[in-house]
């Protein structure tokens, strides 16, 4: 897949590496305009790498990436500042900053700094602070903040910048499950609302599944496949990326597609979640 019509991006036959490791081999990729997509696979698969070649961190070996139908490289640093975000997945902590002054960091891309934050450069801190969860901490030294606090700091800044691709690593790391669902929930609905395109890396399948409009399963620097959250999850999908069998099963309340792993007693590759809970079941109470 290596043009699509209303993409925010596409990757053309993208060959990535540091040295002598080839990450990203040959990947062809396009990610929809408006739309959230989850990138998921296994630990050291290319996905940050992905994502850092995407937004011109990372250079390529071969092959290229165009933002908006455009090519990465005809885009001046200004442009790409206020055409994409990102935030990475481990970030230094600066020193001696309140929340606040973290967040307007995220304004930088305006320009405006030699002259002062204007009214909407306020606006969207303030937005993107109770957005975050962090109205109420915007005084607070970023150097005390408990992990996940910071973490969501960090989601606050790239939001702060208002670009209308946003690009996410793992951004629900050090967040409990309450902070994960919220942060999930908002950044859904701000994709919603101002027709964001989102692409984030995520593990938790489910809340792939649940919070993203497409997925794409990578392995080896490879796409496995790429589509809805109900294809995607697919136990044979999913075993040819993880190497772990799955089952597939609908959410109870929504009928959402879910995954949970299969019971490995069972020599069958489409067990049903009943068998699954009776066998763990019986595992626990051995």
């Amino acid at each position: 897949m290596t043009k699509a019509q209303g993409a925010a991006l596409v990757a053309h036959s993208l060959t990535v590496g540091y040295r002598d490791h080839v990450v990203l081999d040959g990947l062809d990729l396009s990610i929809a305009a408006g739309r959230i997509t989850a990138l998921c696979g296994p630990n050291g698969c290319g996905k940050s790498t992905l994502l850092r070649t995407l937004v011109g961190l990372q250079p390529a070996l071969s092959g290229s990436v165009d933002v908006n139908g455009v090519p990465l490289a005809s885009h001046s640093r200004r442009v790409l500042a206020r055409t994409l975000t990102m935030l990475a997945q481990f970030n230094q902590i600066p020193a001696g900053l309140t929340v606040r002054e973290l967040v307007a960091y995220g304004r930088y891309a305006h320009g405006r700094w030699l002259r002062g934050l204007t009214r909407a450069d306020h606006e969207a801190i303030d937005e993107a602070l109770v957005t975050s969860g962090l109205a109420d901490d915007a005084a607070r030294d970023v150097g005390a903040l408990s992990g996940g606090e910071r973490q969501r700091a960090w989601i606050a800044m790239a939001l702060a910048q208002q670009a209308p691709i946003v690009l996410l690593d793992e951004p629900t790391t050090y967040l409990d499950i309450h902070h994960q669902l919220d942060i999930l929930h908002e950044l859904r609905r701000l994709s919603r609302k101002r027709g964001l395109t989102i692409v984030w890396v995520l593990h938790d399948l489910n809340q792939a599944a649940a919070y993203s409009d497409e997925i794409v399963l990578m392995r080896a620097g490879r796409i496995v496949a790429q589509g809805s959250p109900d294809a995607m999850l697919d136990p044979p999908h999913l075993h040819d990326t993880f190497s772990v069998r799955m089952l597939k099963i609908a959410h109870p309340q929504t009928g959402r597609p879910m995954c949970i792993p299969a019971y490995e007693g069972d020599a069958s590759t489409t067990g049903s979640a009943t068998l699954y809970g009776e066998a763990m079941s019986k595992d626990f109470a051995a």
